[in-house]
């Protein structure tokens, strides 16, 4: 099989920064996949002005892999098949599939993906705690040989270890590589992936983008400097593959918008944006959960959908995953506390227009 490498127009989406959600799992009452939902979720962030797709990811839930589950094929074929129809227009729209599992798995996702239309994956690091850095190495360009990949720094909280500045720098140079996902939720991990790809011969070739959703805007806002060499090397986040972003989505288009037009005045208003950064970061403790080790991420999400009318209810695969005490309170005060980063109408509308 010949490697499969990203088209010019979506590497140059990718490029100059764009808004990627994270899609959850539509079930019903009965903890059924629900195709008529799915399909509705991904018109709506097709509709939101988001340039791309993440799916079979954390926020889809990962046991649609498991065998009595037996979902993951079939959720990137809808989520694809939608997309591909209610794209009218035929802009630019990233599709990014999960990949996960040792290396054999990880291939054989890499190449379910490409059956469907998937221009890259993300591959996550997560349930490798045995592996050294050379074999997580060595995975990651046996799943670059199949298709793009965007690299995917977990946080050790939800599943993730910490790599070292050395594993950044070499998994930069991995040809077909094509962006790294940071979601370290730690700035000292984050900056060694910046650095390191600062320092790799790629630099200019892999873009960064936040996943980090505990900062999202001061991590599109900041440009990071370092000394190359002797050479000042310059990096910037461009955008952000986010599970938050799975909610509010408009919003959040209309917030890059506003970063990118921050950036290109010279700051001007970069007061307002960080201030409007901890309102991010307050909604995202409302709904991701980290008081409790982010137990209700997932229903989290659900929750602020099913008030909208884009999914039916929180339901997920495992009947344990709840929301936790009190989170449901804490996302009705972030919804009235921030009503300007919700949106709400949007979708009002989008739903009346189907």
């Amino acid at each position: 099989m010949s490697t499969k490498t990203l088209d010019p127009v979506l590497k140059s989406v990718l490029h100059n920064g764009t808004v990627i959600p994270a899609i959850p799992l539509a079930l019903n009452s009965s903890r059924q996949f629900d195709e008529s939902r799915q399909r509705g979720l991904a018109r709506y962030y097709l509709a939101t002005g988001a340039g791309g797709l993440a799916v079979a990811v954390h926020s889809t839930q990962f046991e649609i892999r498991d065998p009595e589950v037996n979902l993951f094929e079939t959720v990137l074929r809808v989520v694809s098949e939608e997309l591909d129809s209610a794209n009218k227009e035929g802009r630019p729209f990233i599709k990014v599939s999960g990949l996960c599992g040792p290396t054999a798995q990880a291939v054989k996702e890499a190449e379910t993906a490409l059956k469907y239309g998937y221009d890259l994956g993300l591959l996550s690091m997560g349930g490798l705690q045995g592996w050294t850095e050379k074999d997580i190495l060595q995975r990651v360009r046996d799943v670059a040989e199949v298709m793009p990949v965007i690299g995917f720094y977990l946080q050790p909280s939800v599943g993730g270890r910490i790599f070292t500045y050395d594993f950044w720098q070499e998994f930069a140079e991995i040809k077909n590589i094509e962006a790294i996902k940071v979601a370290a939720f730690n700035r000292y991990q984050t900056l060694d992936v910046v650095r390191a790809v600062c320092a790799s011969s790629r630099c200019n070739e892999i873009d960064l983008y936040t996943g980090n959703d505990d900062n999202i805007i001061p991590d599109l806002l900041t440009k990071y400097s370092f000394d190359i060499k002797g050479k000042k090397v310059e990096k910037e986040f461009v955008g952000g593959l986010l599970g938050h972003w799975a909610v509010w989505t408009r919003s959040a288009v209309e917030l890059l918008e506003e970063v990118k037009a921050c950036k290109s005045n010279g700051n001007k208003g970069i007061a307002e944006l960080l201030t409007k950064g901890i309102e991010v970061t307050d909604m995202n403790a409302a709904i991701f959960d980290p008081a409790n080790s982010f137990h209700g991420c997932i229903p989290g999400i659900h929750e602020v959908l099913r008030r909208q009318g884009l999914l039916e209810g929180r339901w997920c695969l495992n009947p344990h995953e709840e929301l936790s005490p009190g989170q449901m309170e804490e996302i009705d005060r972030v919804c009235s506390a921030y009503p300007h980063l919700i949106d709400d109408e949007f979708v009002k509308q989008l739903l009346l227009s189907e």
